[in-house]
């Protein structure tokens, strides 16, 4: 049995991938935004090992997230499943790109650093990485155009490069990264093309299974079929550049 955490858990692939664990028995702390939305979770609650609340957009919030999630006890996975993706033209560019770094970037940053070495990371990222800008000037778009969709692939890229950077630096941690591919979940659309179910087992097989490929550091994964993303993920230089800047922005170091 392992005591696993999934941000971003009231609906959606990180829904689907606690529903999965708690069913082989597993214990799972689940992550709501906000009061109203952890209430949404219903008889989930009582299944569930913990709920924890936080917006992760909010620097503050998060931090207070990670304590939470300690207080609990050694968690043995966190799966970095919370993601969002703002369309342009619902939501104002002041605040558009602003919260898709917090929620992408920034937010699985912090509770990497802040919560108590697990055994074993997953970040969800993303195939559109692979049109990710490999840079980090204006990260977050004070001098540039915002373009939401834009935004969506850099923080994609970003987040992948932060796993890859974690699992080179903690040898002792089983580090993964996930393309969940195109699903309908409510942020993907209904026009989807991928599986909603070969969404999430990915993430749940590296969560807590003993199969030898899922128990090796590193890899980038897509329906169990382990890929190589763009160069820039999987250069040290750059994720070193990035920690800096992550540091920089949010004012606490990875360890």
């Amino acid at each position: 049995m392992a005591r696993i955490f999934i941000t971003g858990s009231t609906e959606g692939l990180g829904k689907a991938a606690a529903l999965d664990l708690l069913d082989d028995g597993h214990e799972v702390v689940l992550h709501a935004r906000n009061p109203s939305r952890a209430a949404d979770l219903g008889a989930l609650t009582d299944r569930a090992f913990g709920v924890v609340v936080g917006d992760l957009s909010s620097t503050k919030q998060t931090r207070a997230l990670a304590e939470q999630v300690n207080a609990l006890g050694r968690i043995d996975t966190v799966i970095h499943n919370a993601g969002i993706y703002i369309d342009p033209e619902r939501v104002a560019t002041a605040e558009g790109h602003p919260r898709t770094l917090a929620v992408n970037v920034l937010a699985p940053y912090l509770l990497t650093a802040e919560i108590e070495r697990p055994a074993r990371l997953i970040y969800i990222s993303s195939g559109m990485l692979d049109d990710g800008n490999a840079s980090l000037d204006d990260l977050d778009w004070t001098s540039r155009r915002w373009s939401g969709v834009q935004a969506y692939c850099d923080s994609k890229l970003l987040v992948a490069t932060l796993a890859y950077a974690v699992a080179r630096r903690w040898p002792d941690v089983i580090g993964n990264i996930v393309d969940p591919g195109w699903v309908p979940t409510r942020m993907g659309g209904p026009s989807a093309s991928d599986d909603l179910t070969l969404g999430h087992t990915t993430q749940v097989w590296l969560a807590a299974s003993a199969e030898p490929k899922a128990t090796v550091s590193g890899g980038y994964w897509y329906h169990r079929h382990r890929r190589e993303p763009i160069p820039a993920a999987s250069d040290p230089g750059f994720q070193d550049a990035l920690l800096d800047e992550l540091n920089r922005l949010t004012g606490v170091r990875l360890p």
